[in-house]
């Protein structure tokens, strides 16, 4: 980020931010509050709701309990002609009385309007039903239905308390007319033998008196109630809007009901709405109230848009100023930055023009200074690195070359007495192509020339121990002409012969790929030897890393001064890395049992030595 844009965010960190967090801050504080202060509001309304719902209910149950109490039920039940007009004129005393008690019953029933009828049933026989109490025309519960189905048990479960159906809820018993039912076990009060059932229906107007006259504020006037049972089916709807339906076609998120009261924010008809839900535990409904959120957040969403234009007029008042006068002080450093990236990019060539007379002309000097010091340096430091590499390549083949010419010297020397006169020449000839590649001033050479070093290696190698391996060399043509460091593979083959097939009962294998991947030449050696365990494998991983050089040489020479594998690998990776970068180098794979797999990344170009190395630097 340039000067210029720091100065800007510090502007908008500063200032424009904590105000705009601030404001968002207030804005969700009151926004949640809102929520919070309406999900107790209607927490208290819909209770209100169900304290007058529920004294309705009590309050008919309490008509009802008088006619259980005076044996008004139970005497009807009992008697002959209990539907008789006439029953003054007979001479039976229980149906004198029956009628006595039937009159002052009907005239209970009168008295509550919302009364529409009451009617009872025999228990264990069928008959027509005995009306006990009718303003209208009305249609009787199928009685037959009403034993098959499952409310029949529930109701006899009960043992006379009242069961409450709403409308909608058992059409196919209490019919299509939104009336709320009272279903109750009539028993003989002496002996408690069932006689039947009592049904009472009540209009759902006493209901809508209640959703009337319930006092809303302003911004709640729009809220919509309903009675709504435990599978979402609206029993009753106070406007009349949604009777019958499922709630769940307006409102698609699933709702647990059966907890007591919950208030949500959801979808609602297509709108945001906060639905509040109060579990009505006696008869098994729900208390559903929909407010429309808008109305709710009226007011914050008026702050919310004047507090964003504030917002917007102070950021474009930001970019003026940025504009009018940080571009002034920016300016030249601006120019500074870009070479600065030009030597990011790997320019070191790069100078910045020298002029003014202010602290920008000391910059500009400071950055050219240093730059030329830099080059000083990296030219140093590359020369020491190269002369340290190619010590060590020194004194790994002075180490190796005795033990390998005197071995190998003694093999000839072996054929030589058993007459064998061609491998004595074959041998000769690997030996001397060896030599002659060691020799070689040149520090890299054609993958061709490379595979020819170590065929001759491998040959040699097969003469001394025979039939312990094979090897396999496929490299394809093209990559025949690509450049790589001289002794590249034959330490990573000599690694295989002497310590992967150590010991091993069977014949080894070895074999040497390569191909081309994103402008690279991966080179892979693989054998079927013993592998290496984990903790050899770590030693091998941290000892070809490229990080703290010094540090990993300190805590490796323990090891690698008893054991010289891995001498020639640490030195091939160095050579890798010091050469072409650190993306480049060996990487290893191994396992016991299981063969070692070293695959060597190294740059594909075959434009002569030397031509790459300042593309690789950079």
């Amino acid at each position: 980020m340039n000067l210029r844009n720091k100065l800007f965010t510090a502007f908008l960190g500063l200032i424009i931010i904590p105000l705009f967090v601030l404001g968002l801050f207030t804005f969700f504080i009151t926004y949640n509050s809102i929520e919070k202060k309406y999900s107790q509001q209607a927490e208290y309304s819909l209770k209100a709701i169900s304290y007058s719902i529920l004294n309705v209910f009590k309050e008919m149950e309490y008509v009802t309990d008088n006619g259980i109490a005076t044996s008004v039920f139970a005497m009807a039940l009992n008697a002959k002609d209990p539907n008789s007009q006439n029953l003054i004129k007979e001479s039976n005393a229980d149906q004198l009385k029956l009628n006595d008690r039937q009159r002052s019953f009907r005239n209970l029933l009168y008295n509550h309007p919302a009364i529409s009828y009451a009617f009872l049933y025999h228990f264990d026989k069928e008959s027509r039903p005995i009306s006990i109490f009718s303003k209208e025309n009305f249609r009787t519960l199928p009685y037959e239905q009403f034993k098959n189905s499952p409310l029949y048990e529930e109701v006899i479960q009960l043992n006379g308390m009242a069961k409450w159906l709403a409308p909608h809820e058992f059409p196919e018993l209490t019919g299509e007319e939104p009336l709320f039912t009272q279903i109750r076990l009539i028993k003989d009060v002496t002996t408690l033998r069932k006689l039947g059932f009592l049904v009472v229906q009540i209009k759902k107007w006493e209901f809508e008196e209640i959703f009337r006259n319930l006092t809303l504020p302003n911004n709640l006037q729009n809220t919509s109630f309903m009675v709504v049972n435990n599978e979402g089916l609206i029993l009753f709807d106070p406007k009349n809007d949604m009777d019958g339906q499922n709630i769940n076609q307006y409102m698609k998120q699933e709702v647990e009901y059966k907890q007591g009261y919950q208030s949500f924010k959801a979808k609602f008809n297509g709108k945001e709405n906060i639905v509040s839900i109060y579990h009505l535990n006696e008869y098994g409904w729900n208390l559903v109230s929909v407010t429309d959120w808008n109305s709710l957040s009226q007011e914050v969403t008026s702050f919310a848009k004047w507090f964003f234009v504030i917002m917007g007029l102070c950021i474009v008042t930001a970019i003026v100023f940025n504009r009018l006068f940080m571009n002034r002080i920016t300016g030249t450093i601006a120019v500074i930055v870009r070479f600065m990236r030009r030597v990011e990019d790997g320019d070191l060539n790069a100078r910045v023009e020298e002029k003014g007379e202010d602290e920008l002309l000391l910059l500009s000097k400071g950055f050219n200074n240093l730059m030329n010091r830099i080059n000083d340096l990296f030219a140093q430091i590359k020369k020491e690195q190269r002369q340290k590499t190619d010590a060590e390549m020194r004194v790994l083949q002075a180490q190796i070359k005795p033990h390998f010419l005197f071995n190998t010297l003694e093999s000839i020397n072996v054929l030589a007495v058993q007459n064998e006169g061609r491998k004595v020449s074959e041998m000769v000839y690997r030996l001397a192509s060896i030599l002659r590649i060691s020799i070689q001033d040149k520090e890299e050479i054609t993958l061709e020339e490379e595979i020819r070093h170590l065929q001759s290696y491998l040959e040699i190698q097969k003469f001394r121990f025979e039939d312990v391996f094979e090897y396999e060399i496929d490299i394809p043509k093209e990559l025949m002409h690509s450049r790589i460091l001289k002794l590249t593979l034959q330490p990573l083959v000599e690694n295989s012969i002497q310590h992967g097939f150590e010991g091993i009962s069977y014949t080894g294998w070895i074999r040497i790929s390569a191909w081309k991947d994103l402008g690279n030449v991966i080179i892979r050696v693989e054998d079927n030897g013993l592998g290496m365990t984990s903790e050899q494998l770590s030693m091998f991983e941290y000892m070809m890393s490229e990080d703290n050089p010094a540090e990993r040489s300190t805590k490796l020479n323990l090891k690698l001064n008893q054991e010289r594998r891995g001498l020639g690998l640490r030195s091939v990776a160095d050579r890798i890395r010091i050469q072409y970068g650190s993306y480049y180098g060996l990487f290893i794979c191994s396992s016991r049992p299981g063969g070692t797999v070293i695959q060597c990344v190294i740059p594909n170009y075959d434009r002569g030595e030397g031509q790459h190395v300042e593309s690789i630097i950079s």
